[in-house]
């Protein structure tokens, strides 16, 4: 069986039956008692092109993304450990362009390595510290699910991109927020959380699998980024693709008992009840997508 046969997910639970692994598909490690560590790694040609992306940018996103999982742990963070990979040729001011765009996140790199690579690999180790981290098996039946801002503008900037045309919106996909603060809000109240980073298709079935319950997505009343619809219809896409099945927003998605969700401020955008899978229903009709799969053949 290959990698493109499995998929990620089924990858991460053949490790973790094996016991050759554990919880790996958290958004982060909790070593107690209240550290928390997360990596991630970005390859040229697969997660990001140089001729789309300026190195400022890219030391932006490559530092953001790691954040994200941080957040989704309710995290302050304490500094990221850098891992770069590159050929000779590169310039030297490309790097330190690279390393500005990290620094702009306001979080210090502390630590890493270099190496040469034949292609630019960027590997970020981010560490934090977050008194009650919410996992993703806590949500249950009756919970309301939340975002912290609107979705699919990612998704839109990268088409954008690919067809050459031009949008405000290619920031959003370069530049994804910061969420730290709204992570440590939902934090304290929330039963699960996650960041969505592949899509709330393919995350709320990460979501929904862990905790043991089903999740309703309500589309009509998931918030849109502004411009999106048009992009969509531009190059020809439903605009609920953009918005559930790209994903690289790195907004937050959190389940919550009814009333905290009432209170605290963000958008409700559906609920958990018994069941398993993830629906994502359009004015009550279910509308089928697919979120982003690693290792699976893409268009």
């Amino acid at each position: 069986m290959r990698l493109a046969d499995l998929g990620e997910l089924g990858l991460l639970a053949e490790l973790e039956e094996r016991g050759l692994a554990r919880s790996i598909d958290a958004d982060a490690a909790l070593v107690p008692p209240n550290l928390v560590v997360t990596q991630d790694a970005l390859i040229e040609g697969v997660h990001f092109r140089l001729d789309w992306t300026g190195m400022r940018d890219l030391g932006w996103k490559a530092a953001a993304v790691n954040l994200s999982d941080l957040a989704a742990s309710g995290a302050d963070p304490l500094g990221l450990v850098v891992t770069l990979g590159a050929p000779g040729r590169t310039e030297v001011e490309d790097v330190v362009q690279l390393y500005a765009g990290i620094a702009e996140t306001g979080v210090a790199v502390i630590g890493g390595d270099t190496t040469e690579a034949p292609q630019l690999v960027l590997s970020v180790t981010a560490l934090g510290r977050s008194p009650r981290v919410p996992g993703r098996s806590g949500a249950r039946p009756g919970d309301a699910l939340v975002v912290t801002g609107p979705l699919g503008a990612s998704a839109a900037g990268f088409e954008a991109l690919r067809h050459g045309l031009g949008s405000p919106l290619v920031r959003a996909h370069l530049r994804p927020p910061l969420r730290l603060a709204e992570g440590r809000q939902l934090a304290a109240v929330a039963t699960a959380m996650l960041d969505l980073s592949d899509g709330i298709a393919t995350d709320g079935g990460r979501l929904a699998a862990r905790s043991g319950c089903r999740i309703v997505v309500a589309l009509e009343q998931v918030p849109v980024g502004d411009g999106v619809a048009d992009v969509a219809a531009r190059v020809n896409r439903s605009p609920w693709e953009l918005v559930c099945a790209f994903g690289e927003d790195y907004e937050l998605l959190a389940a919550l008992p009814v009333e905290e969700a009432a209170a605290c401020g963000f958008p409700v955008v559906g609920r958990c009840e018994e069941g398993a899978g993830v629906a994502l229903l359009l004015d009550g009709e279910p509308v089928r997508l697919a979120g982003w799969e690693h290792f699976a053949p893409h268009a």
